[in-house]
């Protein structure tokens, strides 16, 4: 088990009162799965990775976590521009204080392992929007996270570098037995890369639907290809309500 919600709630003050963003949120993500939680915009997604990685404290319920550190992805790469590749895929290490020659011997076998080792002493600007979020990932493993934690990393992108994106990413995590935890609100997305969804009700989020994805052969782009990839697809905007 990476990270387990039995009953959790969460509630944030405002000036204008109390605000409920997660209400009686149970589900569990199991070491080396991929798991994918959808729901519409402003219902509570970023709140649920916060308190996955411990940031903040449910108001109720409990949250059981492995023994695993977490990793976060942003929406954004967040890439440094005055620092090179290679100095921005060392900077978790620096900051956790890791800086030793053996993680950063590792941190580069990994940026080689995925086709980086050409652009290490390059610039985020002189990248493409996909090599950066390769980057982006590389670096957020490069600390080594047990569990990967994704808030909407592929939405800055345009819809056919996000494709191919996905599949690099998910390849990568996959291939590094890695857990993810994804927040998202496109469907596809969600069924493509996903070995679990949780679908979220509108603010205050609660699970409305849990699905098992075993289509595919666990290839993103073999997903989309598959006859269940629109069932699954169709069961959850109805479950959404869109």
């Amino acid at each position: 088990m990476s990270v387990r919600f039995a009953g959790v709630s969460y509630a944030y003050h405002t000036p204008s009162g109390e605000t409920l963003a997660v209400k009686d949120l149970t589900f569990e993500v199991d070491d080396g799965q991929f798991v994918a939680v959808i729901g519409p915009s402003g219902c509570g997604k970023s709140t649920i990775l916060s308190l996955a990685a411990g940031l903040i404290s449910p108001s109720s319920g409990k949250i059981e976590r492995g023994d695993g550190q977490f990793g976060y992805m942003l929406q954004t790469d967040a890439l440094f521009p005055w620092r090179t590749v290679e100095q921005n895929i060392f900077l978790p290490l620096e900051i956790k204080r890791k800086n030793t020659p053996e993680m950063k011997r590792n941190a580069l076998m990994l940026a080689e392992k995925y086709g980086l080792a050409g652009f290490l002493k390059k610039s985020p600007a002189q990248l493409s929007g996909g090599m950066r979020q390769r980057v982006a990932l590389i670096r957020t493993l490069a600390a080594g996270p047990q569990t990967l934690l994704l808030d909407e990393p592929f939405s800055a992108l345009d819809y056919q570098t996000r494709l191919a994106v996905c599949d690099d990413v998910h390849d990568i995590i996959k291939k590094e037995k890695k857990t993810a935890l994804l927040v998202t609100h496109d469907i596809s997305e969600a069924i493509a890369l996903s070995d679990k969804v949780i679908a979220l009700s509108s603010r205050p989020a609660r699970v409305v639907g849990e699905h098992p994805v075993t289509f595919g052969e666990g290839s993103p782009k073999k997903r989309r290809e598959c006859g269940e990839f629109a069932a699954l697809f169709e069961a959850l905007r109805k479950e959404l309500g869109i």
